[in-house]
């Protein structure tokens, strides 16, 4: 056991926080107008910016009040923490948490519990193998070095300033991404001629089934998480040893080809779509996606834009059937949708437009990342 600079003391959790309990039983009766469930956290960040309604849930929730701490003991390693600052009813995949009054600093206890220290704790006490969970009887024993409270305050200072400065980043990116479904939306609205899928593609054509591995064997394969981002991501790669002489001209893809979720367990994510760019190594495209080769009239990124759009979407979920939990879409209903059509100076124009947009988002992205390790860096280095 490391020892303890001057003023710090070692104490057990439960002496710095209590564990609420106060179970709603008809989310529907609670008498409060929000519910957080843990799918409404972001990951890394304390601001709560989602919510659905206490009249769309059911069973057992619990109550939370304004400043209250909601951590997710479900899978914790995906680091879901908020303060509240608002009343109503959470996940009972949640704890609610509440600051013991003269023990810590209630601004200072959610930085701590957003450190890797508290974190790596949290992951390793956890139980279970599927869903690992948190018992709040073993975190309340756990031991943890607990700075005086001026220094407490310091850090909750510091802390604070770069937390906000990340939730501003974290604001314009979601205002950037607004813009640019504001902007394909108006087009949408505007434009007079509508004309089906089937008469701007080439093909439309299935992904290969055969089972991938994580082991860099044979050709990547892009798959729906490749896809869901708004653009092409290749940090969660498959790879596929292709066994037929054929199967990369019949599942491979190319510059330009649209990839389209035609299946998922969320009807949301159903009809998303991506360009592939140029520059990339050969790849394949798995089942649960379609692909699409555009005519020359057309461009791949105003044709991915227009089915993207949110009103196409809409009009897709019409098409889309449900089996086994999971929500599909066929070729058929592809083709049959109508999309605006235009001159190909009018794609480019809203093209450059929508790229302009799409980088500043990225250059956001960027940023944020980079303010969330500094963030990060400012609670280890004085809890250090």
């Amino acid at each position: 056991m490391s020892e303890l600079k001057l003023g710090w003391r070692r104490v057990k959790f439960g002496e710095l926080a209590e564990c609420i309990n106060d179970r709603v039983d008809d989310p529907a009766q609670a008498g409060v107008d929000r519910y957080v469930g843990l799918e409404h956290l972001d990951p890394e960040s304390l601001t709560i910016r989602r919510w659905g309604s206490p009249e769309d849930v059911e069973s057992t929730k619990l109550r939370f009040q304004p400043g209250d701490i909601i951590f997710g003991k479900r899978r914790a390693y995906q680091r879901k923490l908020a303060v509240a600052d608002f009343e109503g009813i959470c996940s009972a995949h949640a704890m609610v948490l509440r600051a013991r009054s003269g023990a810590v600093l209630p601004a200072f206890l959610p930085f701590f519990m957003q450190s890797d220290l508290f974190m790596e704790r949290a992951v390793a006490i956890s139980v279970g193998s599927l869903s690992p969970t948190i018992n709040w009887k073993t975190l309340a024993v756990q031991e943890f070095a607990l700075p005086p409270l001026e220094e407490q305050r310091r850090i909750a200072k510091v802390a604070g300033a770069s937390d906000a400065v990340w939730q501003t980043l974290k604001g314009l990116q979601t205002a950037a991404a607004v813009a640019e479904a504001a902007v394909v939306e108006d087009f949408v609205s505007r434009s007079r001629e509508r004309t089906p899928i089937a008469k701007v593609i080439t093909d439309i054509s299935y992904g290969c089934s055969a089972k991938s591995t994580a082991d860099p064997l044979g050709l990547p394969i892009l798959r729906i998480p490749n896809v869901l981002r708004g653009a092409l991501d290749l940090s969660d790669l498959q790879w596929l040893d292709l066994q037929e002489e054929d199967d990369l001209e019949r599942f491979g893809v190319n510059a330009g080809d649209v990839l389209l979720v035609r299946t998922n367990g969320n009807p949301e994510y159903v009809g998303r779509s991506v360009v592939v760019p140029s520059g990339q190594q050969p790849m394949l495209f798995a089942s649960y996606l379609l692909r699409l080769r555009v005519r020359e009239e057309i461009l791949p990124e105003f044709l991915s834009a227009m089915l993207n759009a949110a009103s196409t979407r809409r009009a897709l979920r019409g098409r889309v059937s449900s089996s086994a939990g999971n929500y599909n879409i066929n070729t058929v209903g592809v083709r049959e949708q109508r999309i605006p059509f235009c001159d190909l100076e009018a794609q480019q124009s809203l093209v450059a437009r929508l790229e302009t947009l799409r980088n500043s988002q990225l250059q956001l992205e960027k940023t944020t990342l980079q303010m969330a390790s500094l963030h990060r860096r400012i609670l280890e280095t004085g809890l250090k």
